[in-house]
């Protein structure tokens, strides 16, 4: 019976490979990778022995290994990506609606939306087809900074 150990890795290796699909954190594919170098160490014809030690120390270094060097390496979770109005800080965007009322609202088009603008230090107007940066997203206003006196040539007056 001890020469079939093998097939009864091999078995438990396709079974934690395949229940892996169904899980959220990658986490008994390497069991699977255990079971499976297990399965190649009983098929050599070594004994349980070293098959449960293959198994053990293939399924915790590769696991050790996840959760640290892949994890900083392969997975940089630190460029996220950010999505709506969290990408809207930076962008330049074209003032579509020239400021009105006591708080100088105005409108500006960025990426194709349109938002509702206010300059970021409250008193500088918008005039229409100027150029503005992003600097902030509260709520549904954006609250934007001229640049027509950081891009050279640009609406010089």
């Amino acid at each position: 019976m001890e020469q079939y150990t093998w097939v009864i890795w091999l078995v438990l290796s396709v079974v934690l490979i395949v229940a892996e699909i169904f899980t959220l954190g990658f986490f008994l594919f390497w069991f699977g990778i255990g079971a499976l170098s297990a399965a190649l160490i009983g098929l050599f014809g070594l004994g349980l022995t070293w098959q449960f030690l293959t198994f053990a120390v293939v399924s915790t270094v590769l696991t050790i290994l996840s959760r640290t060097l892949f994890s900083k390496y392969l997975f940089n979770s630190s460029d996220e990506v950010k999505m709506g109005a969290d990408s809207l800080p930076g962008m330049i965007g074209t003032v579509t609606s020239a400021s009105r009322g006591a708080l100088n609202a105005g409108a500006v088009k960025v990426y194709g939306s349109e938002w509702t603008a206010f300059p970021m230090d409250g008193e500088t107007p918008l005039t229409e087809g100027e150029k503005v940066e992003v600097v902030s997203v509260k709520g549904s206003s954006i609250y934007v900074r001229s640049l027509k006196k950081e891009i050279p040539g640009w609406k010089q007056e």
